[in-house]
């Protein structure tokens, strides 16, 4: 888009959080989010004890060096943040890598790059629900986990329909009841630490070189990222922000730093702890209670207990939260560009919601979780599979960058435009190819079945095309 004096704005002068309409759309959703709110959203998807649910099954795939997954998982998602932040600027808009990659490359490319990072978004409130449950039913086995999994839904639906400002108030204190049960733990993990009761070397969680290899750990990587997709859900909320962008941008990368080394620092310990080792190594942890049981040989059963609640309260209400609100608002996003079915892009009245995006996804995350509920893999299954997806559409992501800030925009910050992205999608390229293979099957089936529709609607005459979509492309 042109200057009134007719010369190009400078890569600085990034759209503000009001500029909506600048692309052709309508500003529908609230604008009442602060950095601060951002911030927490963000560590609430990531969920600050998110590794409380899945460390078994890091802990077995990374040969027991949880931490070192965790580390590149991390400085993997760095990167993934970076691009994300440069996108964020360039087009302040809901849509996240369907938005960037479709105005950034080719709307028929956004697409496609919006379909698999649907397999994550539609994949993981469904995961959240049922490690939840599981975690409940843990301990209270009176009420089925069906039962806890249709009420985490119901909640979580009922708060999402209420309005973004409601999620936001949640938000908050969910975080800090989160982050008290961490320090709990990791006070009285230490306390064990130091009376004796770790196992190997207290570096092993780092690196252990009886089983490390490099195809090992980045399987493991794949798993571990599992904990770090929900910075990215920051960006949905472009449209609800009223902060610039460069805040915007900011408050994923902060929110990703930070949640890193809580995932780090809980991992280690609880690496150390784990009362048996050669068995996790050799069976993983179908059942999901590595965490719990280790709690538990750290300070007893009322230690087991407050992570096992912490966990299903944290992943079944706080996380899916947030994580439901996101979905809506990229079904939202495809929908308004006749992208996906009109009716998805319905905007309540009163609430200023996705109506109608967020009762589909409450819908599918309800099937999803009872059908997973009934097998024993249902857990390490669903994890793999959303994070191929996330990964897959963050390859899209760094290339967006590069194309719309070097190849048209002629940017020569070659750091943050080409040596970044670059990075960032060699690495998680790495991670997809490492991945376990029915991830990697269902994920290329679902790009497939994507493909066929995009040539259907090009066929019938429906090519896929974005508002405004040439008002950036000239800066």
């Amino acid at each position: 888009m042109s200057s009134p004096s007719g010369t190009s704005p400078s890569p600085s002068d990034a759209p503000t959080a009001a500029g909506v309409e600048r692309f052709g759309y309508k500003q529908e959703l609230q604008r009442s989010l602060g950095f601060s709110d951002l911030l927490i959203y963000g560590l609430i998807f990531m969920v600050p004890i998110a590794p409380f649910g899945i460390f078994g099954s890091v802990f077995q795939a990374s040969g027991g060096m949880v931490a070192l997954a965790y580390i590149i998982g991390m400085v993997a998602m760095a990167f993934t943040a970076l691009s994300y932040a440069q996108m964020a600027q360039a087009f302040p808009m809901a849509g996240s890598v369907y938005t960037y990659t479709g105005r950034g490359i080719a709307a028929p490319v956004g697409f496609l790059a919006g379909w698999v990072i649907l397999l994550d978004y539609v994949l993981v409130p469904a995961l959240l629900y049922l490690v939840a449950s599981a975690a409940m039913a843990s301990f209270v086995p009176a009420v089925p986990m069906w039962g806890w999994l249709v009420a985490f839904i119901v909640l979580n639906t009922v708060v999402n329909y209420l309005g973004i400002e409601m999620t936001a108030r949640m938000n908050k204190i969910m975080l800090v009841a989160e982050l008290a049960v961490l320090a709990v733990f990791l006070v009285v993990g230490v306390i064990a630490l130091a009376q004796g009761k770790g196992h190997g070397d207290a570096l092993s969680p780092l690196f252990d070189s009886s089983t490390f290899s490099w195809p090992l750990v980045f399987g493991a990587v794949s798993v571990a990222v599992l904990s770090f997709l929900g910075f990215d859900g920051i960006s949905m909320l472009a449209e609800e922000s009223r902060e610039d962008t460069r805040k915007l941008g900011r408050s994923m990368v902060y929110a990703l730093a930070l949640a890193g080394v809580l995932f780090v620092v809980q991992t280690w310990v609880a690496a150390l702890l784990a009362p048996d080792r050669p068995g996790l190594l050799a069976k993983g942890d179908p059942a999901g209670t590595a965490f719990y049981d280790t709690a538990e040989y750290a300070g007893g059963h009322w230690l087991s207990v407050l992570t096992a609640v912490a966990t299903a309260v944290a992943w079944g209400f706080a996380n899916s939260l947030v994580a439901q609100a996101a979905t809506s608002r990229l079904l939202f996003a495809m929908a308004r560009d006749r992208q996906l079915p009109k009716f998805l892009g319905k905007v309540h009245p009163k609430h200023k919601v996705p109506v109608n995006a967020t009762f589909l996804v409450a819908g599918v995350s309800l099937a999803l979780g009872l059908y997973m509920s009934s097998r024993d893999d249902g857990i390490t299954l669903l994890s793999t599979l959303a994070n191929f997806g996330a990964m897959t559409a963050f390859l899209a992501l760094h290339v967006s960058v590069v194309v719309h800030y070097v190849i048209r925009r002629r940017s020569r910050d070659w750091l943050r435009h080409l040596v970044a992205p670059a990075i960032g999608f060699l690495i998680l390229l790495y991670v997809v190819i490492n991945a376990s293979i029915a991830a990697q099957v269902l994920g290329f089936v679902w790009l497939a079945i994507g493909v066929v529709i995009l040539v259907g609607s090009i066929l019938m005459g429906r090519r896929p095309a974005l508002s405004a979509i040439n008002t950036e492309v000239s800066e």
